[in-house]
């Protein structure tokens, strides 16, 4: 069973900065507050500069969970 109710995915999985950061950003404002964006990355400065991003946006990070070798999955809330 799912954890959250994902609203939209996002891979950006082999992508560098700042890709991942804008397709973020791009796919947060496009979503209604109270859904949940599910962002697959690969690279690992992703891991800290998504979350800063979405704070700064004023959305929340649920979770960032490893989901394999260097591959992560981030939930965030929408605000």
């Amino acid at each position: 069973m799912a954890k959250y109710q994902v609203a939209k995915s996002l891979d950006v999985r082999g992508e560098v900065c700042p890709v991942p950061d804008v397709e973020t950003k791009r796919a947060l404002k496009e979503m209604k507050p109270g859904e949940i964006l599910e962002v697959w990355i690969d690279y690992p400065m992703s891991k800290e500069r998504i979350p800063e991003t979405v704070r700064k946006l004023g959305h929340e990070v649920l979770e960032i969970e490893e989901v394999g070798n260097s591959e992560w999955k981030i939930y965030i809330q929408v605000k």
